[in-house]
C-alpha cells in the first residue's frame, strides 16, 4: 500500500505538470508536447535499463524510425495522420524484433555500443532514400496538416493532449507492469540475475519482450514529436543527443530504477534549460557537472533523496 500511495502521489504531480500547459498559451503548449514526449522516452528507458538491465544508447533508432513510418504513410500512402500513429508503433515493434535478434547476442558494453551503431546504420540508410527527402528530410503535406485542424492553436492543443495522455498511460502502465508476475521477474533480474534464472525466470525472453515493447512505444512518441514539428530529417530523427543522451541524463539525476525518477529528472532538466539556455556552452557544462554531483552524492538520484526525506 505504501508503494501505491507513493506512485499515486507522483501520479498526481504528473497530472498537475501535464495539465498546466492547457491553461497557458501556444509557447507553453509547444514546450508541453516536448516535456510529455521526453517524459515518455525517459520512463521507457528507465524500464529498459533500470529494471531489465538493458543499457541501450541507441533508442534514437526507434524515435526516428517511428517518425519516418508516419511521414511515409501520410505523405506517400495518403493515410490519415491518426491511423498512421498506431502503424508507427507496429513498425517500431518490428524493428525492435530485428534489433533484439541482432543485439542480444552482445553483452554489457558491447550491447550499448552495438545499439548505437544500429541507430547510426538506420540514420545513414534513411539519408540515402530520395523518396523520403534524403539527407535534407521531408515535411508533411499541407493538406494532411490542415485535415487535423485549420486552426493552429487547436491543432497544437490536440497534439498536447495526445502526448500528455501517452505520458500518463506509460507512467501508470509501467507501475502496473512492475507489480505483475512478469514485473516481479524483472525486479528479480535487476537485483540478482543468476538467482532469478535459477528460480525459473526466463531472463532472455523477458528482456527481449521488454525491449520490443519499449521500441513500439518509443516509436509512437517519436512519431508524435515529429508530427508536432511537421518536419523530419535523418539528423533530427536519429539524434543521439536529443533522444538518448538527454534522456539518460534525466533518468540518472531522477533515479535509475525508480518509477518517479523520470518525472523528477524532467522537471529539473526543463527547469535548468529554461533558466540557463542563454549561456550556450556553459549551460551544457552545468548540466554535466550537475549530473556528476548527483552521481557522487546521491546515487539513487532525486527519487532516492526524496524517499529518504519522507522516511525521516
Amino acid at each position: 500500500m505504501r508503494g501505491w500511495r507513493r506512485e499515486l502521489g507522483f501520479g498526481l504531480l504528473l497530472l498537475l505538470c501535464l495539465t498546466y500547459p492547457l491553461l497557458a498559451g501556444n509557447a507553453a503548449l509547444q514546450t508541453g508536447v516536448e516535456f510529455a514526449v521526453t517524459l515518455t522516452l525517459a520512463s521507457l528507458w528507465n524500464l529498459l535499463a533500470g529494471y531489465a538491465g538493458v543499457v541501450s544508447i541507441g533508442q534514437q533508432a526507434f524515435v526516428g524510425f517511428g517518425g519516418y513510418v508516419l511521414f511515409a504513410l501520410v505523405a506517400l500512402g495518403g493515410w490519415p495522420v491518426f491511423l498512421a500513429l498506431p502503424a508507427a508503433a507496429l513498425g517500431s515493434a518490428g524493428l525492435g524484433v530485428l534489433g533484439a535478434l541482432l543485439l542480444f547476442r552482445l553483452r554489457g558494453p558491447q550491447f550499448a555500443i552495438g545499439s548505437w551503431v544500429f541507430a547510426e546504420i538506420l540514420r545513414a540508410g534513411f539519408a540515402q532514400l530520395s523518396a523520403l527527402g534524403g539527407g535534407s528530410g521531408m515535411s508533411l503535406p499541407v493538406h494532411a496538416v490542415l485535415a487535423i485542424s485549420h486552426h493552429r492553436p487547436t491543432r497544437l492543443r490536440l497534439f498536447y493532449v495526445i502526448a500528455a495522455l501517452l505520458a500518463f498511460l506509460v507512467y501508470f502502465g509501467i507501475a502496473a507492469f512492475l507489480r505483475s508476475r512478469f514485473g516481479l521477474g524483472l525486479r528479480a533480474i535487476r537485483d540478482a540475475e543468476p538467482a532469478a534464472a535459477s528460480l525459473g525466470v526466463d531472463v532472455g525472453a523477458l528482456r527481449r519482450a521488454v525491449y520490443v515493447g519499449v521500441a513500439a512505444l518509443t516509436g509512437v512518441a517519436g512519431a508524435l514529436m515529429f508530427l508536432d514539428t511537421v518536419r523530419i530529417s535523418p539528423d533530427a530523427g536519429f539524434s543521439v543527443n536529443d533522444w538518448t543522451a538527454n534522456v539518460i541524463f534525466i533518468v540518472v539525476i531522477g533515479g535509475v530504477g525508480r518509477i518517479e525518477g523520470p518525472l523528477l529528472g524532467c522537471l529539473v532538466f526543463f527547469g535548468l534549460r529554461a533558466g540557463f539556455a542563454g549561456y550556450a556552452a556553459w549551460y551544457l557544462i552545468g548540466l554535466g557537472l550537475f549530473a556528476i554531483a548527483m552521481m557522487l552524492t546521491g546515487r539513487s538520484g532525486l527519487g532516492g533523496i526524496a524517499a529518504a526525506l519522507v522516511r525521516r
